[in-house]
This record gives structure tokens, sequence and C-alpha cells, in this order.
């Protein structure tokens, strides 16, 4: 059974976060040397990340680091300059073939995206990064002029050309299981920030993606809507979903992260297990970043 066809209902036991040592599974996510740069200013210097399958990664670090531009170069959103990224893509049955999103070729492959090739990365593989991973915005990126079912059809609808009707029932069933089957007809606009999060993550969801992105998912909500959004990406954690998240919110990473990356200026300081990089962090820059995070004043 995928992560998308188990319940939202977690287990007893915690498979994330501090405490907890994750089962060891293959790399699904592999990045090497990734590097970035906006005209004359380098953003990205020679990224190196690994994800095995079902972990989740917290990038934590402030502002303006590099962190969400990592994030839109693994969605292809961004171009990288150089280094490479990829997304193993291990099926163990029919029905998991059938599951994988994009060309049924690629099913069970190993898509390397190589930026630094002389062409630069091939518009084929480019489509499978994209259609492997998928991204949960800050701001949430609706379309305004659609419905909440209607946002959530369009990328399986329209981009994968999956059969509406498959994707309709689907899309109905996760907007139910997160709180929504009665907003289907509703527009962003009549939408609370908590609940066009949530659309959000069912539209990033009904792509089937192997490996979902969040950036920075709680920062535009009010206080009181936070709680919902992050119990639901426990979940989703709990589930086996392979997620990178971008956050601020350190008891949140602590609990549901398999590992924690601290970003600043462009590079990768120190990542490791959320007891040791959060408790006892090795890097001066580390410690000065966690010690203005919790003491602001």
């Amino acid at each position: 059974m995928s992560p998308i066809d188990t319940p939202l209902d977690p287990p007893t036991e915690p498979q994330h976060g501090e405490g907890t040592e994750p089962a060891a599974s293959a790399a699904l996510l592999t990045v090497r040397g990734l590097r970035k740069s906006f005209g004359s200013t380098s953003v990205l210097e020679s990224i190196d990340l690994t994800v095995s399958r079902g972990q989740v990664l917290a990038l934590i670090g402030p502002s303006g680091s590099g962190k969400t531009t990592i994030l839109r170069c693994l969605n292809g959103l961004e171009t990288a300059d150089g280094g490479t990224i990829t997304i193993t893509a291990e099926v163990a049955d029919a029905t998991q073939v059938a599951a994988t999103p994009g060309d049924p070729s690629l099913a069970g492959t190993a898509i390397t995206v190589d930026f630094g090739a002389v062409k630069g990365p091939s518009d084929k593989s480019l489509a499978a990064l994209r259609d492997r991973s998928a991204m949960v915005f800050q701001n949430y990126n609706l379309f305004p002029h659609k419905t909440v079912l209607e946002n959530v059809l369009e990328g399986p609808v329209v981009v994968q050309r999956r059969p509406k009707a498959e994707v309709t029932a689907e899309a109905l069933a996760l907007l139910a299981r997160v709180g929504l089957a009665d907003k289907t007809d509703a527009f962003p606009f009549e939408l609370s920030g908590g609940q066009q999060q949530r659309v959000g993550i069912v539209r990033a969801l009904a792509l089937r993606p192997q490996l979902l992105l969040f950036d920075e998912p709680t920062s535009s909500l009010d206080p009181e809507l936070v709680g919902d959004v992050l119990r639901l990406i426990k979940e989703l954690a709990i589930e086996g979903w392979t997620m990178v998240i971008v956050t601020h919110e350190l008891e949140f990473a602590r609990e549901v992260a398999s590992e924690i990356a601290f970003v600043d200026g462009g590079t990768i300081v120190e990542h490791g297990d959320p007891r040791q990089v959060l408790r006892n962090p090795r890097e001066e820059r580390t410690r000065q970043f966690l010690h203005r995070l919790l003491n602001p004043f």
C-alpha cells in the first residue's frame, strides 16, 4: 500500500523525530554539488543532501540563507547552475507501478538531472523531476478564480493527464480526510489561511509524488491556525511520506524530522540528528542562530 492509500490516523508508535531511529532504507533523494546564483550573487554553494525513503529532512536557518532556493531547485521551479539531483523511484510491484506519476517508462528508474551538462539538463529530465516531487508553498499559491476542487484537479488532470473521474474521487477523499469535504465548491477568498494551506497540501498529495516539499508552511498563518497544519504534516510523516521541510518551528522540527540541516550563506553548515543539532550543535554559527531564534529580545 502506498502512502496515499494509508489512513491519516497515526499509529501508536512515532516514526520520526527525537527519541526514534528511522529504519534504514535506500536513498530516495540524492543532491550533489548543487549551485545557484542570481546574477553576481551566489545563493547556493555546492549543496549535498541525501534523504532516505520515508525520512523527513528539516531545513533551518536565517532568512535569505538559501533554504527556499534549495526547494525550488528540487522541484524544478529554478534551474541550478551546477550539480546533480537524483530521485530514485523504486517500485516493488505492479500496484506501485500503476500509482507512479508521470511517464510510465520512468517507473522504477533513477531520475538524474545534471545541471552541469554542456547543453544543460534535458527537458525530459526536468519534467520527470517535477513529476516526482510536489511543493506546498508559504503563501498557498492557489488559483483565485478556481474552486477548491478545481485547484486540486488542475495538476493531475491537465499536467499528468490522468482520468478526471479517478482524480476527482481521490481528491474528494483527500479533502474529506483534512476536514474540507464541505468546501469543494468554495473559492480561496472564502477560506481561512489554515484551510487554504490544507488545500495546498491536498493539491500536492493528489499529484502522487515520491517527494513532498514544504516551504515555511505555517509562516503566513495566524497563530491559532498553525497547530492544525502542523498536525497534518506530522501525520503524513507517520504515514511514511518522504519530505523536505523549510521551517522556523524548532519544536515541530525536533518532533517530526529524521534529520535537521542548518543552512547559512548558501551552504549546509551542520546536519544530523535533531537532538544533536538543536541541543548540542557542533558549529558556532549554528549555536548563534539558535540563540537568536530562541532569545529574540
